[in-house]
């Protein structure tokens, strides 16, 4: 990780095995981050790379998931996690944004 970058945010996760896992740095002063959003750090481990991901909700920061040791191949370990988890936000927006039309139209 560069100097003075706290992590990386994580854009966009392909769907495909082998596809890409696009990021942008985080400065070590960034504020929290966009609600539904994944912050990714690592750190050298003995064997690898310590790996974690932090999921931002409306509340608080939770700790996704860590791969303790990834081998150097790391993104396409945590990739499929990163995947089902960027779905599942989408889904519970499309869900919430249903829901809050749905109670507007029956006051009217």
């Amino acid at each position: 990780m560069p100097h003075g970058v706290r992590g990386a945010l994580v854009q966009r996760v392909s769907a495909l095995p082998n596809g890409p896992l696009d990021v942008t740095w985080l400065p070590a002063g960034a504020p929290r981050l966009p609600h539904g959003r994944i912050r990714l750090g690592w750190t050298p481990a003995a064997a690898g790379w310590d790996v974690s991901a932090h999921l931002d909700l409306a509340a608080t920061e939770i700790h996704l998931a860590s791969w303790p040791a990834a081998p150097d191949d790391w993104p396409h370990l945590v990739r499929p996690t990163l995947h089902e988890v960027l779905g599942l936000c989408s889904a519970l927006t499309v869900a919430t944004a249903a829901l809050d039309l749905s109670n507007r139209l029956a006051q009217d």
